[in-house]
């Protein structure tokens, strides 16, 4: 795919636009060998226009101009101009109607932005600047238009037509058939969604707290219409749960979802229409498991919170993206943490930013939450913009406490309701109802980099006071060398020689904190380079439980020793640290290992470790959600991540040696807790029952890691009769991981033979494979890839087989010789010139190269270098490999 020179847009060039779009009426006429757009736009000058320019500049990507009227008037080529971007049309009137009709041909389009086909389907994705490729258009977020849509297709192929909003008419003429939808809602066309199949659908309805009744619909195609009963109610309990805590209500009559097999993202908030990739919301307890329910049910209510956060209010330049993605993000978190198990669901997301976000602040991508420049916006949906930006609004919620958040929400979504605006927009109206300054807190929406607390502690006897001593830093990333310090809320509990929780009472002058007095837990507040804060009344040396719940996206340096872990594991009342304890006794285990190694020498696994892991199998009163985290080794992307350079094969062995030990020394324990569980867990769906079979295949999975033989046998008879998807993919990732590669084959065999049409449980079978270590060498991965079943045009094999390898599996993807690395450039060249979008993000395991041992990191960069000399590199990736070899 050939692209422009690539061109950097900043934050600091912003101005206003100098046309407006007040109305939108789009007519698209379907062919099989293209589509027709009309589109009509009601445009006016901007009186607010920052220095009006009367130059009206649409933007338009690969578009084939038929007719172009003023007011009605055919307009001449000598009377605009038109390049491969842009259509230019110069001294305008005040305010005029602008027909353009251009024609497109959807089933060429491979990148799968703007209009495409998907399967029998013509469907859309125009977020972040798909509808370019639609019509010319001002496609930016801050014009916001009335949007009537009519769609015109062949009715026996196409006879659903779905549009943003409510249906107002429909007619046919001969063998074609056209539906009218308006919206009332001004939107801007990154909003705009078009659905056009064979599609059945699955209805029910919502009452909302005003009385009003809205018809619910799930269209998707005839043979997964057994497969939406858990989206739908995911879909109504997430009306009901933003109602309640929110006070945000449903706007319009119909609320319709599409499943599609070919998407970019995982799904879109366009307004009243949400497309799904088909991942997202098809489940059933034979084809889905417990993950993939909740994940479902997490990704549906994010879209639908995006009504009001990101559509009735949205984001007025992409600068801006985690204005409504940060804050939805931290809305759908809240969602599923009162769903199910809050200190797991706080668990899983720590672990995401601690492996993935914070590796993308330490490497050459690192950019604010709220970025000062790009190239490509769809390289900015990050984990940056979403998921620190969700512990950013996090840190909000904790400093004003609920009632007040809620406040500076409701002003916030009544303020603005119908406007595009800014993250200082919504910081205004939290710092308005709370009184608070946040000048210093925003600047975690304006640096880069993960800021690191040091903290050290003493204790007083003879005064009764314990302080604590906060030194924090952030390190230099491209573009910021030098940081300002961050107003960062360190939650902080004590626990006494007993494990319990020391009342706390912060000293008069001795820092700022939230809560009262007597509290068990406490939110000092870090404002300073260095800042020293004092308890009184501890009447013994306390055990520090340090960034409870993780109050703050920070690494934290604490000189906790191993006897100290152990205790915070038995004792500390926070959930997420007990884990956390667990996740540090590990890591130190695990660098003693590592370090070891490096240096010739060879050292006993720390018996503390294995001790505490079995005192983790022997709780038989913790929530078993949790304790299947706890028995989780680490993985090897947090071990990369926490370590200055990346040694693969001495982190590799360590692991080894770790699940051998585990094996050795707990298998009878995990035979015995493996088979407590699988008598308890059977197939409801409810938590506790998740829970127990999350916990039974931990089990599972350590046996076969540690090389039990007997984890084979267990496996096998798990997968004959599993009454879940859950229990038959955990037998088979078992086995897939474990010591006996004939069963390992054989069951993969017996797998496809049984799931080979349903081609999502294929995306599973595919993904296991190529993360496994002992079955997924290049060969195998090549294999894959031959399939019949996979397909380099659908986003979710890609994804299952190319990124999973890149990013799962350290093993073979890093083998010395640089195979694997040479295998992923192949691909992401293949791809660029098909879909930039997934090309970019298959880069990210090269992107990180200079964290390697020497002679992986000059095989890694030498790959960049030959992608960064492939001609007719897209924008996408061309900015993600520029700044990776800077």
């Amino acid at each position: 795919m050939k692209e422009s020179q690539p061109r950097t847009i900043y934050l600091k060039d912003y101005r206003k636009p100098d046309f407006l779009i007040d109305a939108t009426d789009l007519n698209f006429q379907l062919y099989e060998d293209g589509a027709r757009v009309t589109s009509q736009l009601h445009i006016r000058r901007n009186p607010d226009a920052d220095a009006f320019r009367d130059v009206l500049e649409l933007d338009g990507v690969e578009l084939q101009l038929e007719r172009l009227l003023l007011d009605g008037r055919t307009l001449n080529p000598d009377e605009y101009q038109l390049d491969d971007e842009t259509l230019r049309l110069e001294r305008l009137p005040k305010q005029f109607v602008l027909t353009v009709v251009t024609w497109i041909k959807p089933q060429e389009n491979t990148c799968l932005e703007g209009l495409y086909r998907s399967s029998s389907m013509f469907c859309t994705q125009c977020e972040a600047e798909g509808f370019r490729r639609i019509t010319y258009y001002l496609d930016r977020p801050d014009v916001m238009s009335s949007f009537t849509t009519t769609i015109e297709a062949e009715k026996s192929r196409y006879p659903v037509l779905l549009s943003n909003g409510n249906p107002v008419a429909s007619g046919e003429s001969g063998d074609r058939h056209w539906v009218k939808w308006e919206d009332p809602f001004k939107k801007p066309c990154y909003l705009f969604a078009l659905v056009a199949g064979d599609l059945e659908w699955v209805e029910d309805s919502f009452t909302t707290m005003s009385g009003r009744e809205v018809q619910l619909r799930i269209y998707v195609e005839p043979q997964d219409l057994n497969k939406c009963s858990h989206a739908m109610d995911s879909l109504k309990r997430s009306m009901t749960w933003d109602e309640e805590v929110y006070g945000r209500e449903y706007d319009l009559d119909i609320f319709n979802i599409v499943a599609v097999s070919d998407f970019n993202m995982g799904a879109m908030e366009n307004k009243g229409l949400n497309i799904f990739n088909s991942s997202c919301v098809l489940a059933n307890p034979e084809t889905s498991t417990d993950s993939a329910f909740q994940r479902i049910e997490a990704i549906v209510a994010h879209e639908y919170f995006h009504n009001w956060s990101g559509n009735r209010v949205t984001c007025r330049d992409w600068f801006q993206l985690s204005l409504k993605e940060g804050f939805t993000v931290f809305r759908d978190a809240e969602f599923s943490a009162d769903m199910h198990s809050r200190a797991v669901k706080r668990i899983e997301d720590v672990a995401l930013l601690r492996t993935m976000q914070f590796a993308e602040d330490a490497g050459p991508m690192s950019h604010p939450v709220r970025p000062d420049s790009y190239m490509e916006i769809s390289n900015f949906y990050t984990l940056t913009v979403y998921e620190k930006g969700s512990e950013v609004v996090r840190m909000l919620h904790t400093l004003l406490e609920p009632e007040k958040f809620r406040e500076g929400s409701d002003l916030y979504f009544s303020r603005f309701d119908g406007q595009a605006v800014t993250t200082d927009d919504f910081v205004a109206c939290m710092e308005e109802v709370s009184g608070q300054d946040f000048t210093q807190f925003k600047r975690w929406y304006s640096q880069s980099g993960t800021p690191v607390l040091t903290v050290t502690d003493h204790y007083d006897a003879e005064t009764s006071e314990y302080r604590l001593d906060v030194k924090q830093s952030c390190p230099p990333t491209p573009g910021q060398q030098e940081k300002q310090p961050f107003q960062i809320p360190l939650a902080v509990g004590l626990l006494d020689g007993s494990g319990k929780d020391m009342p706390l009472t912060l000293k008069a002058g001795q820092g700022d904190a939230s809560g009262a007095d007597g509290d068990l837990t406490r939110n000092i507040l870090v404002r300073e380079s260095e800042q020293s804060f004092v308890f009184t009344g501890v009447t013994e040396k306390p055990t520090p439980s340090l960034l409870r719940s993780f109050s703050a996206p920070v690494r934290l340096n604490y000189p906790y020793d191993r006897n100290q872990l152990t205790f915070l594991m038995s004792f500390d009342s926070d959930g997420f640290n007990r884990w956390d304890a667990g996740q540090k006794l590990a890591v130190s285990v695990f660098n003693e290992l590592i370090n070891a190694e490096l240096k010739g020498e060879q050292v006993d696994i720390d018996e503390r470790y294995i001790d505490a892991m079995r005192q983790v199998l022997l709780d038989d009163k913790g929530d078993h959600a949790m304790l299947a985290k706890m028995v989780q080794v680490p993985g090897v992307s947090l071990l990369a991540e926490q370590a200055e350079v990346v040694h693969v094969d001495a982190i590799l062995n360590a692991r080894q040696r770790v699940h051998e030990r585990i094996g050795a020394s707990l298998s009878e324990l995990l035979l015995s807790k493996y088979r407590q569980l699988h008598a308890q867990s059977g197939n409801a769906l409810d938590s506790v029952s998740m829970g127990l079979r999350a916990y039974k295949n931990a089990c599972l999975m350590l046996l076969a890691q540690g090389g039990a033989q007997e984890s084979v046998a267990l496996a096998k008879l798990q997968m004959q009769q599993a009454q879940t998807m859950t229990d038959e993919f955990g037998a088979l990732a078992a086995l897939v991981n474990g010591p006996d590669i004939e069963a390992a084959q054989s069951a993969l065999a017996d797998f496809l033979c049984k799931w080979k049409k349903d081609q999502l449980v294929m995306e599973q079978w595919f993904s296991v494979q190529a993360a496994s270590e002992r079955h997924g060498a290049l060969d195998s991965i090549q294999a894959l890839t031959a399939h019949e079943l996979f397909s380099e045009r659908n986003p979710n094999k890609v994804r299952s087989v190319i990124g999973t390898f890149g990013g799962q599996n350290w093993r073979h993807f890093h083998a010395a010789d640089g195979s694997g690395y040479r295998f992923l450039r192949e691909w992401i060249i293949k791809m660029d010139g098909l879909n930039p979008q997934i090309a970019s993000r298959l880069l990210t395991p090269l992107t990180r190269w200079r964290k390697l041992e020497p002679q992986r990191s000059a095989l890694m960069q030498k790959e960049l270098q030959e992608i960064m000399a492939h001609p007719g590199l897209s924008r996408d990736a061309y900015e993600v490999v520029s700044k990776s070899l800077k």
